[in-house]
Parts: C-alpha cells; structure tokens; sequence
C-alpha cells in the first residue's frame, strides 16, 4: 500500500508530540504524530477523507483516509470544557472530504484566553495497522504544507522500519575548505530530498542535516570524519547519497600548499600618507579615491505586538529578501553560488524554527531574528579553520538585510562614482551586490581572504585588500588610493611619482588587454605561420556565447554532463538535441566536439544507481559507464547525429583505456548513423586521460579521426596524485616533466597516423603551457572562454622552432618547477 502524506491542516508552527503540554498526547496514548501551533483560524482537510466524527463541543475531528488510517486533530488543550464556545464547524459526521476543504474556524483570541493551549495534536489513532515514518517539525507551515507520512497495510512492519536502528555511514570530507556556507547549502538540499531524519556528527557534536547553518557550525575542515545517521522510510538512500555528495560530488575549490592563516589587522596607527598593509583577497590594480561606506545601525523595536503578528511580520521579510537575492542570482558562476547559498540559510529550518521560539516566548520578530543570528555568528566565528569562520560575515549580512525589511528602513541604493574605492569596516556580499556604478576597488578594515566577499571581488575583477586595521576607516571620503590586490599594500594619499607608476603598469597591462581582444575574432597563427586552433570549453549555451564574444574558433569540448546531473532521470533523445542544436546554433558553423556522457567518478548521477566504489575514480566511469548502460549511449549518439547542419559535430569519447572500448563505441555510432538517418560521416575522437591511452595512442590513432588530452585528469594519473588532495596540491603540475613525456607520447603516435593532437584541460590556459605544448606537437587548445583573447595572444608572440627547443629542453627537467623556470627564462625580460 501507498504511503499517504499528511499535509498541515492549519497555519502555524510544525512541533514534534513530546512538546504538547498534556501527558496522554506526549505519551503518544493516543497515536503517533505531530503538533501544530496554530497561528490563523482555519481547520482544514490534511487528505482526502470521510469525517468519522466531530466531538459535540467542536474542538476535535476524526478522520478515516482511504487507506484507512484514521486521523484525530484535537485543538487546543483542555478545549472540551468550553462546550463549543470559539468553534464553528463546517462539515457534519459522514462527510466526503476533499485535501484542503474547511472543516472547522476558530476563534484563536477567545480559545487562547479560555484554553490551557491552542497547540494542536494531530495523531494516527490505529496505530496497529499504521505508522508515522517521517514528520516535519520545528518549523513554520502552511495549509498544504507536508507534515508526516504515513505507512500502513503492513502495521507491523512500518512500526519496525520507523522503529529500526538508525542507518550509519562515516565519511571523510574532501573539500580544502570544509563545508563552509556553499558545500554545507549542497548537502542540506540533498538531505531534503529524502524522507528521513538525517543527521551529521563530529566532534561529539551532531547537527540537523536538512539545516546549512547547522552544518556549517559543526566547523568540518578538510579530512574531518563525519558520520551520517538517518532514520524513515529512505534512511539508506539518504545516508548513501549524503556519502556520495560529501566524498565525491561536492564542487571542487582550489586548492593552496599552506593552510589559510586567520588575518590579523596588520595597522592600527593613524592613517597617514603612506603605505598600509594587509592581506591580499582579490588580485589586480585599481587606482581611485576612497568611498566610506560605515551604514548606520538598523533601529529593532523590541516590543512585541504579539505572537501571530511578529511571526507573519518575519515571514514577510524573509519572503521579501528571498525574492530580492533571487534577482541577484545572475552574472558570475560565483555570485549565483553564492546567492543560492544565501538563500538556504534564509530556508534554513532550524534557523527559523529558532527565530520563531523566541517570537513564541514574547520577543518582537526583529529582537528574535537579531539574537538568533548573533548566536549562530558566535559559534560560526569560534571555528578554528578560518575560511568556515569568515562565513559569519554571511550571517551578519543576512541578519541586517532581514533586519532592514522588518523595519521598513531599508538602506538607499549605493550609486558609486567613477573610480570609486570602497572603505569599509567589514563588507557583506549583499552590500557588494547591491552596488552600482564604478567600483574600482575594494579596503576593508576586517574581513579575510577567502570570504564571499572576497570571492565576488575576484570573479568581478575588482582588486581587493583585507584585513587592513582600524586606520583604514579613518580615510577620509575622497581620499586618493591605490590598491595593490597583488601584494595586499595599499597607498593612502600617493604622491605624483607613485601614481604616475601604478597608471603605467594598468596602462600596460590594459593595452595588452585590448590588443588580444581586438585580434581575438582573427584566425589564431603563430608568428612564423603556422596554424593553431584555439577552441573553448562549454557547458551551456551562455557558455557558448561568451565564447563566440572571446573569438573562440569552435568548441573543442562540451561537457553534456549539465544535462544529466542533479535529476532523477536521464535526458531523452529530443531534450539533448535541442541543447546540442541550440549550441551549435550559437557557434554558427564552427566545430563542435560533443563529448559523450562522462558521468561516474566524481560526477555521479542519481538515476544511474551506480556501484558504491572504494575509489571511484579509478572505476566505473567515463566510457566505462556508456557500454555498461549502452540504451544512454545510443540515446545521445542519436540527439548528437540529429544536429544540422552535418559535419558540425564531432564526438569525443572520454577515459578510453582500450581500442576495444573505442572499437565498441563507433560501431554504436554507426547503427545511430543509420537508424537517424545521417548521410554523411561523423568525427569520433578519444579523450587521452590516461597513462594507458597515451603510451597506445598510435594503436588509438589508427581508429580515431583525433586525439584530445584531457591534462586535469592525466596529471593526476600519471602522478598518482588526487587532484582534490590539498595536501597534493604543490605536486599536481601538468607541467611535470612526467606528464609532458606522455603528451609527446601522444602526439608522437597521433602524428604516425597523420591525426591531430588537441589539449582540452587546464594546461590549455596555463601561461606556461602554450610554448611547451607547441613544441610537444599540440595543435589545437581549447580552454574557458574568457581565457581564449590572451591565450591568442601568446600563440602569436611565438614560433614553432622555438617552441620545439624549449619543450626538448623540458622534458630533459627534473621537476615542474625547473620547467617553469625555463620558460620564464626563455620570456623577453626573463
């Protein structure tokens, strides 16, 4: 028998049955269930239902489901001695219910001052046949909101389940940066999906996982051991797809060889002309003159206008703060990370449910919102790893823009002007979101180097020093700067000869700029003539156009895992055509290498219901995957053959190992050939990810039409280096010289079949990497797109020749920093 889900009947507060104030509901005498603290005045049909009975005095309804489990709402405490007064019923015994249909109004004033509580106990009274398997309590509900799940048919057996030792599983967490806001914001999303009570514990420290607050005040830092415990009906699924998240699908961050130091002020002195110092958060030059930005504090009326009031008073402006951080969720891939992040600490359950306890013991909504953050900020700032404690700043953000909507005062739109730099005690991201006009660089007095902030600063190219002292609030509003986000120095009232300096290195550096963006749309050479093709890696269509504005030639990879993941079921064949129609729509006739699903690994998805692997990275993955589940495979070789015009498409396929692999897979190309119809051939080439595929790469050649290294993965098998480890994270160089040995592997054996040589990972990007990879016989480069103006540029500036020298000279190196060394030295100037 189906479960039935039983949604709130009434507006109000979800509590668990131990908080009714009455031994025989608290004792469960009764049944099994939930309470709700009503805030409005209305009973309605949590399901569709026959109504048994209404007591003569109209505080209490009994239900029976279709299933039969029957159903008793009992309002209030001790309400059976009002005989009716503040009651209104609207049904009568024997009546057909539909979910949502009034059964009873009440009069909340007049009960409250009558009855011991109007707390509502809600309860399966044929607890024999039927169980509670999951609930939702300790937070704010609507009518129709879901409130517990009922499972029957097999009483007996869903007591037990509900019943049964919770599932434990303990992990280790991967991430150089712990669960901060963002991965703790992933973890919590992923915990509500499933229907169990889900918990994380540390330390001797355990937290609700469905809350991204209380994740991140467990203050997980890299390698910590966390365990996972879930009860209900989808305790396995939960506790296996939590280990998954937290072990291999969390985004990866990059990564530092040292441990990121809490920064302390480096100045407390008088502000003066001269130099003050603190810590680097965002790179880069700006010249300009200071901006203060000191926001006043924000009034809090403490006195309370009642329970129901303040609550519908806080409710609104999360709602309101929701709606405004919603239309902040575009522009960089890092504001909208973090926007989302914002967001789940505003849909945070403990948080609010916290909030709304203390408006429940008489504080107004903003004393409540106010102390309860401050609170969490406290626990959050103890936190020894700094980059999980410079989170608090989110907190403190989010507590005085909720603060700002609840009083009506919120703080006047900052239009900044030209060459503004912005002073400022600590700087939220909603603050810095929320500017407008010329930002030309950023001076806190607080604040740290991996902070929100920081990150936004960075993603928009505005320089930024942290961390610089109380001094720095001193500096008066028009006060000339110069913000070194390099060194982290920053020049209070320059004189004429440091101005002229700094105005010659932007001037510099903004002429070489403009010079590679001007010749970005040129066919890409270098400057002895020979040709170099200079592709960008997709993932979206807004991928795409930022490509084609950056002079990209083509895409020389596009990752169709944005179709696959985060969804419980795969793409069909129309949805992926049309994404891969829409992109090469947008590249107008340039190539487009479509790579075949490279799921598995550390891109998992949930449909798949792949193997638990102790190292999945060397498992199932990539090909491996496409001819275990060949019905994927066919389905996207069709939506990829489908694409006009013919020709435009090629395939890549990933993590080949074998000829026998990319035999297997070209004969399904061919039979998706036939059944769609597709007249002409169609490129398939093979990802080189591994030492295996670079060694063979001549017997690969002699069956593919190219070969595409994928450097981000090759570094770290060919280095037996986890790219993720921060511990590994000095080693793991592409430009080892182990690693330039199989690139010309590579391309030595692609080169004796007459087939190109492409690099479609991080290498392609790095500074470094161009000569060297010219000289190894790579002629094609596909990286990010904004990167693709720049890398243009240094192709040009060199000669095969003497890419050939330097790269014969790099694999003769002993390290990848000897390499980097020669070619800084092989650089004019160096």
């Amino acid at each position: 028998m189906a479960d039935l889900t039983i949604v709130s009947p009434m507006r109000g507060w979800a509590a668990p049955l131990d908080e009714v104030d009455d031994p025989v509901f608290a004792g469960r005498m009764l049944g099994d269930g939930v309470a709700v603290d009503p805030t409005g005045p209305e009973l309605r049909a949590p399901c569709d239902a026959e109504v048994l009975s209404i007591h003569h005095a109209g505080h209490a309804v009994s239900l029976r489901a279709a299933n039969g489990a029957e159903i008793l709402m009992h309002l209030g405490l001790e309400t059976v001695a009002l005989g009716g007064k503040g009651f209104q019923r609207h049904i009568r015994d024997g009546d057909e219910v539909k979910q949502g249909d009034l059964l009873l109004t009440v009069d909340l004033d007049q009960v409250a001052a009558l009855a011991k509580s109007l707390i509502t106990p809600i309860v399966v009274t044929n607890g024999e046949d039927f169980a509670v398997v999951s609930r939702q309590v300790g937070r704010r509900v609507e009518i129709g909101d879901p409130l517990m799940v009922i499972r029957g048919g097999e009483g007996a057996q869903a007591r037990e389940e509900a019943e049964a030792p919770a599932v434990v599983r303990t992990v280790k967490v991967p991430l150089a940066h712990g669960l901060h806001a963002r991965p703790s914001a992933l973890v919590a999303a992923e915990a509500k999906r499933h229907r169990a009570d889900v918990t994380l514990a540390a330390g001797g420290r355990s937290a609700n996982a469905k809350s991204p607050v209380a994740i991140m005040a467990l203050g997980l830092g890299y390698d910590a051991e966390v365990e996972i415990a879930a009860r209900g009906p989808e305790a396995q699924a939960a506790v296996a797809a939590l280990a998954d998240l937290i072990a291999h699908r969390l985004p990866p961050e990059p990564l530092s060889a040292e441990p990121v130091a809490k920064p302390e002020p480096k100045d407390t002195s008088p502000p003066k002309a001269g130099r003050l110092a603190g810590t680097p958060a965002a790179p880069g030059l700006a010249i300009g003159r200071a901006h203060r930005l000191i926001p006043a504090e924000i009034p809090v009326n403490e006195v309370s206008q009642g329970a129901e009031t303040e609550t519908l008073a806080l409710a609104a402006a999360l709602d309101a703060l929701r709606s405004r951080l919603a239309g902040q969720a575009t522009g960089p891939r890092e504001q909208r990370e973090i926007v989302q992040a914002h967001l789940a600490f505003l849909d945070d359950e403990d948080l609010i449910g916290a909030a709304n306890q203390a408006i429940a013991a008489g504080q107004s909504a903003g004393a409540a919102w106010r102390g309860t953050v401050r609170g969490l900020i406290e626990i959050v700032r103890a936190i020894a790893d700094p980059r999980i404690a410079q989170r608090a700043d989110d907190l403190a953000d989010l507590e005085r823009q909720v603060l700002a909507e609840l009083s009506g005062e919120m703080e006047p739109k900052q239009v900044l002007p030209a060459g503004a730099v912005i002073v400022a005690d600590e700087l939220g991201p909603g603050q810095l979101m929320g500017l407008e006009g010329d930002l030309a660089g950023i001076c806190t007095a607080g604040g740290g180097p991996t902070s929100h902030v920081a990150i936004l600063a960075a993603a928009l190219g505005v320089p930024a020093v942290v961390a610089l002292g109380r001094s720095i609030l001193s500096v008066p509003d028009g006060a000339g700067l110069i913000v070194d986000g390099d060194s982290g120095e920053v020049r209070v009232a320059p004189d004429a000869s440091e101005i002229e300096a700094a105005q010659t290195r932007l001037a510099e550096r903004q002429v070489r700029l403009a010079k590679s963006r001007a010749e970005a749309a040129e066919p890409c050479r270098t400057a002895d003539g020979v040709r170099m093709e200079v592709f960008a890696n997709l993932g979206s269509e807004a991928d795409a156009k930022a490509a084609m504005a950056n002079g990209a030639e083509g895409c020389g990879l596009l990752r169709t895992e944005f179709l696959f993941l985060e969804r419980n079921r795969a793409p069909d064949e129309d949805e992926q055509w049309r994404a891969y129609q829409t992109i090469a729509d947008t590249l107008a006739g340039a190539p487009l290498i479509i790579r075949t699903l490279d799921i598995g690994g550390d891109k998992p998805a949930p449909f798949l219901d792949l193997p638990v692997e102790e190292n999945p990275a060397m498992g199932l993955r990539g090909v491996r995957v496409s001819l275990w589940r060949p019905d994927l495979l066919d389905v996207q070789l069709r939506a990829i053959l489908r694409v006009r015009p013919e020709g435009q498409c090629r395939i890549l396929v990933p993590m080949v190992t074998s000829l026998a692999e990319l035999k297997a897979v070209k004969d399904r190309v061919e039979a998706a050939r036939r059944e769609t119809g597709h007249d002409g051939s169609i490129e398939v080439g093979v990802m080189v990810e591994t030492p295996a595929a670079a060694v063979t790469a001549d017997l690969l050649a002699a069956e593919a039409d190219f070969l595409s290294i994928g450097t981000n993965d090759l570094t770290q098998y060919g280095l037996a280096m986890d790219r993720g480890n921060p511990q590994m994270a000095s080693g793991v160089d592409a430009l080892h010289p182990a690693v330039l040995r199989l690139i010309a592997a590579t391309t030595h054996g692609a080169s004796s079949h007459g087939k190109l040589t492409a690099v479609c990972g991080g290498l392609a990007a790095d500074a470094a990497g161009a000569a060297i990879l010219i000289g190894l016989g790579v002629r094609e480069l596909s990286a990010p797109p904004a990167s693709i103006p720049e890398i243009k540029a240094r192709v040009r500036a060199l000669t095969v020749p003497g890419c050939e020298a330097l790269a014969a000279k790099a694999l003769d190196c002993s390290s990848a920093a000897e390499v980097r060394a020669l070619v800084r030295a092989s650089e004019p100037g160096g």
